[in-house]
């Protein structure tokens, strides 16, 4: 009797103390920052929903007879905000995803957890049934007709009655714990194919970008295959890239002001630069004066273009300072950093990651391949500017 009751006592314990471990885990897990609320996906959600409605908008415009009397560039345009807004979109899914997928490492913690403390209540009330059994419930009474004055018996009958409201709460325990895994395998199983339906809609929304970004370059294209147009588009890139170029120097200018009234010193590059796109190293169409392949005309090219998949990452070639982070109706969403003597430029991208003002590090992701703007398929184009002079990148590659 005495090494049955020795064996079930190790038994517990070794469950107490595997159910310790696997809290502690938990706990790790929570304060190393992986903890997930539901207010977070919610949120995300939220956003998603505004996403939908801007996008409803931006449709809306395409649907007008107005949009049908719009130039050609403003047309891209256009068609660029509804690809900026589908882009979001998967960012925010992607998001999404990711804090599924940390929140599900999360329940299955608990998942475990609750099994083991399960076990654990479950030992305790096996313990006490077994207990029980071998006294039978004639203990109770034994307790009873062995008082000897009333104050005794009234005594002892409290002894008794704590005694079956402690065996009540040992049961009463053990359902507890019991409907707790039950819950914890229900929210589980409720993130696992939340999660999946969010995967879905991820592959429904890249394959409504890959249309998108289709009709986009299509509209390039229609513009491209006439030499009048395709003239005035590059007139209006030359003017655009000018303005850019001015824009360009005059913030380098007001950095240069700002860090002489400061004090402060500003985040400067190496002077060697670092390929923009880790994904690729190709180079579809270099920097310098070409002739025009269809129309045997000259057209100079103020970048190189780096080929990539849309949405790969862009990185900064260097430390420094975004001096400009917006929209252009040419070179679409663009980044320019400051790096001291030298800035460089990405342009065409489908979103951008940082905003004007921040300092970021050489290697760190700055953006993602597009094709918004003048652009037909998703490239980078990369620029650099040496004391307010555009050079050829590649020379300092």
């Amino acid at each position: 009797m005495k090494n049955k009751k020795m064996t079930r006592a190790i038994a517990l314990l070794l469950v107490i103390i595997m159910a310790f471990s696997i809290l502690m885990m938990a706990i790790d897990a929570l304060t190393a920052g992986a903890y997930v609320t539901q207010s977070e996906i919610d949120r995300l959600k939220e956003e998603k929903r505004e996403y939908e409605r801007r996008k409803l908008e931006i449709q809306s415009r395409i649907n007008t007879i107005e949009f049908e009397r719009m130039t050609e560039v403003a047309k891209k345009s256009v068609l660029d905000d509804r690809i900026n807004i589908t882009g979001l979109e998967i960012d925010n899914i992607n998001a999404t995803i990711d804090n599924y997928i940390v929140l599900i490492q999360e329940k299955e913690l608990e998942v475990i957890a609750a099994i083991a403390k399960e076990k654990e209540q479950l030992e305790t009330y096996k313990d006490r049934v077994r207990d029980m059994e071998e006294n039978g419930v004639i203990s109770y009474l034994e307790i009873i007709f062995d008082s000897t004055s009333f104050a005794d018996l009234l005594a002892r009958i409290d002894i008794v009655d704590g005694i079956m409201q402690a065996d009540e709460r040992t049961y009463l325990d053990l359902i507890r714990a019991r409907e707790y895994t039950i819950a914890a395998k229900a929210e589980l199983d409720m993130a696992k194919e939340e999660m999946e339906v969010e995967r879905l809609l991820k592959e429904k929304k890249l394959e409504e970008l890959a249309l998108q970004v289709e009709q986009a370059n299509e509209l390039i294209k229609k513009i491209e295959d006439d030499l009048e147009t395709e003239s005035e588009l590059y007139a209006i890139e030359s003017a655009e890239a000018d303005r850019i170029q001015n824009e360009i120097n005059k913030k380098t200018e007001e950095l240069r002001a700002q860090e002489a009234a400061s004090n402060a010193a500003r985040v400067r590059g190496t002077g060697e630069l670092m390929w923009p796109v880790p994904s690729c190293s190709e180079v579809s169409s270099k920097f310098g004066t070409r002739l025009h392949p269809v129309y045997n005309v000259y057209r100079t090219h103020w970048g190189i273009d780096i080929p990539g998949l849309y949405g790969v990452n862009v990185i900064a070639s260097d430390s420094g300072t975004v001096i400009i982070s917006e929209y252009s109706s040419s070179y679409g969403n663009y980044i320019v950093i400051n790096h001291g003597d030298m800035t460089t430029l990405y342009a065409h991208l489908s979103s951008r990651s940082v905003s004007v003002g921040s300092s970021v590090s050489k290697g760190q992701v700055i953006g993602y391949i597009g094709s918004t703007g003048v652009s037909t398929g998703p490239h980078l184009h990369f620029e650099v500017s040496v004391n307010g002079v555009k050079v050829d990148p590649e020379k300092y590659l």
